[in-house]
């Protein structure tokens, strides 16, 4: 922070607590998979975390999958703030994996190499295989949103954008505590916009299960610090 700048709001980033697939070992993307107890326990810890803290959101923003909304639901209650308005949002589900979605990522590794495989999961612009066909699912299609056949991480980006800029954004300036609870890849992507990582350098960011990611803006929504909540 730059001395004499004043910190405004707050923003938190947490991906949810582990999954069913995270223990798999296996491609989510727009799939739906419950939380495991691991994955509870974490939710709680981020919660007891954030309380200690003394943190109070305005907002709270989950995407449309159950682990994201599971994960902020057990959040907003340990640390007494379940009366916030929780805003579901399709923009913030995680990247869509396409055709690798429900295989094993070990599996996969074998199969085309672990070059392949990195630039599939962490590169920028390279995008998984696509499905055959586009899936249908009435949580999507009563928004009019299509599913994508793939994604990646910049497409990924592309369609947070619109929602950072006319949901988030005005409120962090409006001096309003946000949280945000998403997914590892769609939280990689507004941590590279967030903190202007060079595309060739995201590939070198990992967003953990449960552990906060804090920024502070000034009133200009520049970033003034980031800190990364470790569990104890």
């Amino acid at each position: 922070m730059t001395k004499g700048e004043k910190a405004m709001a707050t923003l938190v980033m947490v991906r949810h607590g582990q999954s069913q697939a995270n223990l798999d070992n296996v491609f989510t993307g727009w799939s739906d998979s419950p939380l495991t107890a691991k994955g509870i326990a974490q939710g709680h810890q981020v919660g007891q975390e954030l309380r200690q803290r003394g943190y109070l959101f305005d907002d709270v923003y989950t995407s449309y999958m159950r682990r994201s909304i599971m994960t902020a639901n057990i959040v907003l209650d340990e640390i007494d703030q379940l009366y916030l308005p929780i805003h579901k949002t399709w923009r913030l589900n995680e990247r869509h994996y396409g055709a690798l979605s429900g295989q094993n990522k070990a599996a996969v590794k074998q199969r085309v190499g672990a070059e392949q495989l990195h630039r599939w999961r962490r590169g920028y612009t390279e995008v998984p295989p696509r499905l055959a066909h586009r899936q249908h699912e009435r949580r999507y299609d009563r928004l009019g949103v299509q599913e994508p056949l793939s994604e990646s991480l910049q497409m990924t980006l592309q369609r947070i954008l619109p929602y950072w800029q006319d949901q988030i954004a005005p409120r962090l300036l409006d001096n309003k505590n946000q949280l945000i609870v998403a997914h590892g890849s769609s939280l990689r992507a507004l941590v590279k916009y967030i903190e202007q990582i060079p595309d060739d350098q995201i590939d070198q960011v990992e967003v953990p299960n449960g552990q906060p990611i804090v920024y502070q803006f000034n009133e200009r929504l520049q970033l003034l610090n980031k800190e990364i909540l470790k569990e104890n």
